[in-house]
């Protein structure tokens, strides 16, 4: 199989999708690599080790979509890259259909065979492709959550762990995943006063035995929402529906009565938020303030740390992506029902229940149309 590896476009987006050691084992494999010439800077990777790897490099994402087979991205294609997609072409990347109804049109207009790492799930319910750039996104919430509390970015002039004498900052965090229990390790680390809710009583029990004396567990429901969210300095958002859209949990009247200058930091915001107030943001526009408060909804956070985001995102899809060349969609899919999960369409078909639904368009399920 030919895979080709393009360079990423989506604003501040400096990851890679792949990185030399995948371009070897695949090489070794009897396949062909094609890697847009500057993919990997961000990442600190250069031309030269993809080419020793062996790798073709080519000029443009032109040369490179036209040439592949399978292309395995970062994030979903922008509409530039819409023109490059044809019928048949596999694509293997994060989509998050569920944010976008534009992109679900165009991808099943384009008729590509899309598989989606956010959606790729094991056995046991857990999503090992979303896992470690949640990972990232989790500790990032923190990072950049205490930094927009500082007086000049319009936060509350607030540090985050406090000093003596002096009380810390609140942090609501609402889920406890992945990204939930990230950031609430780096939040208790740096000295804040968390609180962290869920709907699931054994992961609260159990992220209660885990954390440190200064991380709350409490039950998510509207009434503790609106009393918490009324005292949080930052607000982290980290609601997580797999494959379809986050709950609205924290509406427009909860961020209005929260102090001013408070941060929100909406980690749900690549699922379409889980605050009423929240919108995308990029990484070179990350903030906007409504009715006083910061909100920081930046879709593709891990994109910042590029080199740390790649490294782990590239050790987790590298196996799924060898098992796809080596085997093909459909031989793969039947095999790994894992890789059955990660396919949101095939051929203009949309064959993840959710995506359909969500938007009122045709499903057809995947073993119809796999045969």
């Amino acid at each position: 199989m030919i895979i080709g590896a393009p360079k990423e476009i989506k604003d501040s987006e400096y990851r890679v999708s792949l990185l030399p050691f995948g371009v070897e084992l695949l090489v070794k494999g009897g396949h062909e690599v094609i890697v847009q010439a500057g993919a990997g800077e961000g990442s600190g990777v250069t031309d030269d080790e993809y080419t020793r790897a062996g790798a073709t490099a080519v000029g443009s994402a032109e040369e490179v979509f036209a040439g592949a087979e399978l292309i395995i991205k970062v994030k979903e294609p922008l509409p530039a890259e819409y023109p490059m997609l044809r019928p048949g072409l596999v694509v293997f990347t994060y989509f998050h259909f569920a944010a976008s109804r534009d992109l679900t049109e165009a991808m099943v207009n384009s008729q590509i065979v899309a598989i989606a790492y956010e959606t790729i799930e094991l056995d046991d319910g857990s999503l090992p492709l979303l896992t470690p750039m949640s990972e990232v996104a989790g500790r990032m919430a923190v990072q950049e959550g205490a930094k927009y509390l500082e007086r000049p970015f319009k936060g509350r002039g607030m540090l985050l762990g406090g000093v003596p004498g002096v009380q810390p900052a609140t942090v609501v965090i609402i889920g406890g995943g992945t990204v939930g229990t990230n950031a609430a390790k780096m939040a208790a680390g740096l000295g804040a006063d968390v609180t962290i809710l869920d709907i699931s009583l054994p992961r609260l029990r159990y992220l209660d035995d885990v954390m440190a004396p200064n991380v709350t567990t409490m039950m998510s429901n509207p009434w503790n929402l609106r009393k918490l969210v009324k005292e949080a300095d930052l607000v982290i958002g980290a609601v997580l529906v797999t494959g379809d859209k986050a709950p609205v949990l924290v509406t427009e009247e909860m961020v209005k009565s929260m102090k001013k200058g408070a941060v929100i930091v909406d980690v749900a915001v690549d699922q379409g938020g889980c605050v009423e107030t929240t919108k995308p943001t990029t990484h070179s526009a990350p903030t906007y303030i409504v009715h006083d408060m910061v909100h920081y909804c930046v879709a593709n956070m891990p994109g910042a740390v590029a080199r740390t985001s790649t490294y782990a995102l590239c050790n987790a899809t590298f196996p799924y992506l060898l098992e796809l060349a080596n085997k093909g969609t459909r031989q793969a899919a039947l095999e790994n029902p894992a890789i059955a999960h990660g396919l949101n369409m095939i051929d203009g078909h949309i064959v993840y229940r959710e995506i359909a639904t969500l938007f009122g368009l045709p499903y057809a399920p995947l073993e119809k149309v796999l045969g």
